[in-house]
């Protein structure tokens, strides 16, 4: 059944998971920053409601592929170069995926939010 007691610690075990992202890893902190931006800016914009669904699913998709990212890194890290060759290219493949979203991204996010500041001038 529900237990408060277990979902107030798995909230708390998820947030911790968070901030040592934040803290450890340098992309985390620019992907934040960068989304932080981009969420004001389609604020300030009045973005559509269907460009704010894009832009929360965009933003998510790279969070969760960093994040995916990460956790492979330290994980191959355990198993080190010298057990399997492939090491450097999981690490190189999972950067490659976290780069594919952020640029498509970019992409995205110009194509809803340059409109609208061309609107502006």
């Amino acid at each position: 059944m529900f237990n408060p007691k277990k979902l107030l610690k798995s909230f708390y075990f998820a947030f911790r998971g968070v901030f040592r992202l934040l803290r450890a890893e340098q992309n985390m902190r620019v992907h934040l920053l960068a989304s932080v931006v981009v969420l004001f800016l389609s604020a300030y914009l009045r973005i559509e409601l269907w460009q704010w669904i894009v832009m929360i699913m965009l933003i998510t998709m790279v969070f969760i592929l960093e994040i995916l990212n990460t956790v492979f890194e330290r994980f191959t890290d355990m198993l080190k170069p010298r057990v399997h060759g492939y090491v450097a290219e999981i690490k190189d493949m999972m950067s490659a995926a976290v780069l594919i979203s952020a640029i498509s991204s970019i992409i995205v996010g110009l194509l809803i939010l340059v409109p609208y500041l061309l609107r502006l001038s």
